[in-house]
């Protein structure tokens, strides 16, 4: 069965968040938010933007100053479309490929000293990582009313510390 695709999702999320928006803050959403729970590539944005506005879920002008700049905006039926989907349950754990675990799953000695360092670097990304985060937490939720300003964002957050410690 072929993968299904969330990238056009995340971006009419991303656009519906940020009206006006151009192809180049999309593409620094995946290296700042949404880039610490999903990664998408410059090649992947992109085609997809173009896809969405021939699907008529987002419009595009660009900038009267630099032609090569467009902004996007989502369109009616593009918000259906992502209402629809926001509506939908998630039926499946998360999908891991965890480097980690798999490789000290072949090591059979419990004397091998690659697993020492196999969970030393572990440790290291993880520590982190976990300082990562929560400098992320505390940047942009320093106070109530952030978090109700973006709630959803301040779960994912507060989710990938614990997953994390």
């Amino acid at each position: 069965m072929p993968k299904r695709r969330i990238l056009p999702f995340i971006i009419l999320g991303i656009v519906s968040n940020h009206p006006h928006i151009t192809g180049r803050e999309v593409t620094a959403a995946f290296s700042t938010e949404i880039g610490d729970f999903w990664k998408a590539a410059h090649s992947q944005i992109y085609p997809e933007l173009r896809r969405m506005v021939d699907d008529r879920w987002l419009t595009s002008a660009t900038n009267r100053n630099n032609a090569k700049e467009r902004y996007y905006t989502v369109t009616p039926a593009g918000q259906a479309v992502l209402d629809k989907w926001l509506g939908q349950t998630v039926d499946e754990l998360p999908i891991r490929q965890d480097l980690f675990s798999l490789k000290l799953f072949f090591i059979n000695d419990t004397h091998d000293p690659r697993i020492e360092q196999l969970i030393a670097k572990q440790t290291s990304l993880l520590r982190s990582e976990l300082t990562h985060l929560r400098q992320r937490q505390q940047t942009l939720f320093p106070d109530e009313q952030a978090v109700k300003g973006h709630y959803g964002h301040y779960l994912i957050l507060t989710r990938a510390i614990a997953r994390t410690m």
